[in-house]
């Protein structure tokens, strides 16, 4: 019994240090394990409650840090291309070296012929962003404003989604949809024209296109003016550009023309002569802008061709005025909802300029107004940009008396000055 008692005593005694000394190397800032140390159940209890709390918390901070990583990893990939195919890739940052900004954006516009009211709200809304208001009178091809002339009349630029709408004419008119339409689009999911309008979603329009085929889709774009002068001996015009064929695959083929207008340029002439003829029930105008007051006094519309539109055009109007109300043209919202806006906006880049469309026209009782915004520049540049410049123009004009029957007292006297004064 005494050699049994002698055996555990000293047992006890050479264990106790070793592990003292164990608890005191543990790297726990503040806590002086030695001190505690005790031979009662009690206290071995809590330190071995301790010991493995403390190994529990740092597994714990090891699977974060694993799992904050891995996140970090796959935040720093995507997993589609434009043509469908997954694939893994970092995450890519565009540079712009266009500005969004610029001065004098007016010089050297001609002016006599033009509506002052339009072109003021023009000017006032547009500020100091380097871009292009057109203003056109939907039933006579008039353009009632073009401010920034030598942006309006060059060569033009990408159409970026603003295409959609000669895609959504084109289909249409084939009969492959109406506006209520499912359409199932790639990677899963389908959507009708309205919706597709609305939110500009790429993957219906590269349905579309893929379903039309190239030779139609060129067919129709021509048919709507793209690709050909739209004004009638306009100083200075020049004309953008339609591929004679589809561009290669490698750059998106037909898909990527009808959803993001790529191998396309045109002007805002253009893309105005279009949306005119939607809202005037299908005349396509030559574009007229009267730049003296003879111009104007004599002035007569000029047709270019008869577009058969007319039974579609409510088709495609749910589409542009939900892109207004709740889409990718809601912006414009912000700064006028008194009369009804039917609209379609489009951004897009190429080589560090990008682009920002928005073309609409009023929809009022007394008469209609088709205005394009086209704005060029860097990151700040975009469709609903243009879209919120647009209402702001809409609500000046409705400020000034333009929407309302019979011409303001305002405008009245400006018409006079411009014809007595030449």
């Amino acid at each position: 019994m005494f050699k049994r008692t002698s055996v555990l005593r000293l047992k006890s005694c050479l264990v106790a240090p070793a592990l003292a000394s164990f608890l005191v190397s543990l790297p726990l800032a503040g806590v002086s394990w030695a001190a505690h140390i005790s031979t009662s159940a009690s206290a071995k209890a809590k330190t071995q409650h301790k010991i493995s709390e403390t190994q529990h918390t740092r597994h714990r901070l090891h699977h974060l840090a694993h799992a904050r990583a891995h996140r970090a990893t796959v935040t720093a990939v995507a997993s589609t291309t434009h043509s469908g195919a997954a694939v893994r890739h970092h995450r890519y940052y565009e540079r712009f070296s266009a500005s969004s900004f610029a001065d004098d954006i007016t010089s050297g516009d001609i002016t006599t012929g033009e509506d002052p009211i339009v072109r003021q709200a023009a000017i006032d809304a547009l500020g100091n962003m380097n871009g292009t208001v057109v203003a056109i009178e939907p039933t006579s091809g008039r353009v009632l404003a073009m401010v920034n002339q030598k942006l309006a009349l060059s060569s033009g630029a990408q159409p970026c989604s603003t295409i959609k709408l000669s895609v959504a004419l084109a289909a249409l008119s084939e009969g492959l949809v109406s506006k209520d339409t499912q359409v199932a689009l790639l990677g899963g999911g389908r959507m009708n024209l309205t919706t597709a309008l609305a939110h500009s979603n790429n993957l219906y329009f590269e349905a579309l296109g893929r379903k039309l085929g190239f030779e139609k889709v060129a067919y129709y774009a021509h048919e709507y003016g793209l690709g050909e002068l739209a004004g009638y001996n306009l100083a200075g015009e020049q004309l953008g550009s339609y591929p004679d064929e589809v561009i290669p695959a490698k750059l998106g083929g037909v898909g990527k023309m009808c959803s993001f207008g790529e191998g396309i340029s045109m002007t805002p002439l253009q893309l105005g002569a279009m949306v005119s003829a939607i809202a005037n029930g299908g005349t396509l105008y030559y574009m007229q802008h009267p730049t003296n007051a003879e111009e104007v006094a004599n002035f007569q519309p000029r047709v270019k061709r008869q577009l058969d539109i007319a039974p579609l055009i409510p088709e495609l109007s749910d589409g542009m005025a939900g892109a207004v109300s709740y889409g990718t043209a809601r912006r414009l919202g912000l700064n006028f909802n008194e009369e009804e806006i039917l609209g379609k906006t489009g951004t897009c880049s190429h080589a560090g300029t990008r682009f920002g469309w928005f073309a609409s026209y009023a929809n009022t009782n007394v008469g209609r107004v088709v205005l394009v915004v086209f704005l060029e520049g860097g990151r700040p540049t975009f469709g609903p940009k243009a879209a919120e410049i647009a209402g702001h123009i809409y609500r000046n004009m409705y400020d000034h008396n333009f929407f309302v029957p019979g011409q303001p007292a305002e405008a009245q006297a400006a018409t006079k000055t411009i014809i007595t004064n030449p």
